[in-house]
């Protein structure tokens, strides 16, 4: 059973079943990018504080035109909380697309979009309460409050699913909102519950070591000091980095245009960032690089991180990793001006 509560932007599905087994007991490999493992019915989870939650987050770039690929990844990978951001569709045509397929595969949805651009959503099936759209505070842009973050307690978690604003130009208006969005949000979180999760495409690269040529980057936003300056005043842990601390080129977003997917010329801007208590239940995070592959992916590959259990074992950073990276050089971005 679905229901769509229109006036809400929430859908109450029915289903699913939680990861496999832990790590000590799993040294089982990934599955290999295209196959499946075997069928296990995913039916919803009793909500509350629960070990073993897969939490994933993914900008899908339309989830209309991601839907292809979308339902069949949850199926494969399993998560029992998902972000998705730039669904770029209104509340109501999620429900018509989505409300159906999701119920089948045992998730709650909450969504909040107006259709067109932005647009996120939170999906869970350990539970989906106190659901909130935007945050106290949150900076307008032409006297619209952009449809940019949803919150909700998944799992006795408070997961924020983010689209961060671009920034475009550094020292522009839109920079200028970027940082007052930032500061709004840290205030926010800072008021709600200790145990949380900041999920989503936060359009930062946190250091010189999450794009493939901070040379490239200079004079450009996503690297700037008081964008990375926002992103630790959270005073959260970024769960990827925390475990991966060494190692370099973990991509999250590669441009669609020059190749750069293929060369492996990327940056890392879809981020988890976790409370101290959140923090210390990961037992894996990684970059679902496969997801990237194939035909009519989104620019970013989802970020999956597990909480007590690793039904993967000790998988990462990046799955499968590149085979062909380009290294060495000065690569000119295709945005970059002449």
């Amino acid at each position: 059973m679905c229901t769509w509560c229109r006036g809400r932007g929430v859908t109450a599905c029915a289903g699913s079943s939680g990861p496999g087994p832990d790590t000590p007991k799993a040294s089982r490999r990934p599955t290999p990018p295209g196959c499946a493992r075997p069928s296990r019915p995913l039916r919803r989870r009793r909500a509350g504080s629960l070990a073993g939650v897969r939490i994933a987050t993914w900008n899908v770039n339309s989830a209309k035109q991601r839907m292809p690929r979308l339902l069949p990844w949850l199926e494969e990978r399993k998560p029992d909380v998902v972000c998705l951001q730039e669904t770029k569709l209104t509340d109501a045509t999620f429900g018509e697309l989505l409300a159906g397929p999701l119920a089948e595969l045992g998730y709650e949805a909450a969504h909040h979009g107006y259709g067109g651009f932005n647009g996120v959503a939170l999906l869970s099936r350990v539970g989906l309460s106190a659901v909130e759209r935007d945050f106290p505070g949150q900076p307008r842009y032409g006297g619209v409050t952009e449809a940019r973050a949803i919150s909700a307690t998944c799992g006795g978690v408070r997961i924020h699913s983010l689209y961060v604003p671009n920034g475009r130009e550094v020292g522009s208006d839109h920079y200028a909102i970027k940082l007052d969005w930032f500061d709004a949000l840290a205030a926010a979180v800072a008021a709600g519950p200790p145990d949380v999760a900041l999920c989503g495409d936060m359009n930062v690269a946190p250091a010189d070591a999450d794009v493939f040529d901070p040379a490239a980057y200079l004079g450009h936003t996503h690297v700037t000091g008081p964008e990375r300056q926002r992103l630790e005043a959270f005073g959260l842990v970024d769960v990827v980095r925390a475990r991966w601390p060494e190692r370099e080129r973990v991509f999250s977003y590669w441009d669609y245009r020059a190749g750069m997917f293929h060369q492996d010329l990327g940056m890392r801007i879809d981020l988890v960032l976790a409370s101290q208590p959140v923090a210390d239940r990961v037992t894996a995070a990684w970059v679902d690089r496969a997801a990237r592959k194939g035909k009519l992916p989104s620019d970013h590959a989802p970020v999956i991180v597990d909480l007590d259990e690793a039904p993967d074992g000790g998988i990462g950073p990046v799955v499968p990793p590149p085979s062909n990276p380009k290294r060495g050089g000065r690569t000119r971005l295709p945005q970059s001006k002449d």
